[in-house]
């Protein structure tokens, strides 16, 4: 098993920025990539971006590309997503997942997720 717990959600207005780190443990080997998904009030779970542990291989969904990041820190087990330029329709329920494959925009292919960290973009 994997468990993974997301941190860094908030309240921010237009324009700002966040950072979302989501911490693995346990059997983390079964985890070959990681990603961040996010699901907005009403709306379905959609991908937000990618990355492998190793191999440096990432993947954005165009809504966020330029201005979210995705990264790694492969000694602590964390993830990390910076989210500048934050918009409204960027309000939604972030989730990291995990798994044992190369990383996909598929939802149903992740094994392992997390509980979810709420970012509220308002003014």
């Amino acid at each position: 098993q994997v468990q993974l717990v997301e941190s860094g959600g908030g309240l921010v207005q237009p324009g700002g920025s966040l950072r979302l780190s989501c911490a693995a443990s346990g059997r983390t080997f079964s985890s070959n990539a990681m990603g961040w998904f996010r699901q907005g009030p009403g709306k379905e779970r959609e991908f937000v971006a990618a990355i492998r542990w190793s191999g440096g291989w990432m993947d954005y969904a165009d809504s966020v590309k330029g201005r979210f990041t995705i990264s790694r820190d492969n000694a602590k087990n964390t993830v990390y997503l910076q989210m500048n330029s934050l918009k409204p329709e960027d309000t939604a329920v972030y989730y990291c997942a995990a798994r044992p494959a190369g990383i996909s925009r598929s939802d149903r292919l992740y094994d392992y997720w997390g509980q979810g960290t709420q970012v509220t973009v308002s003014s």
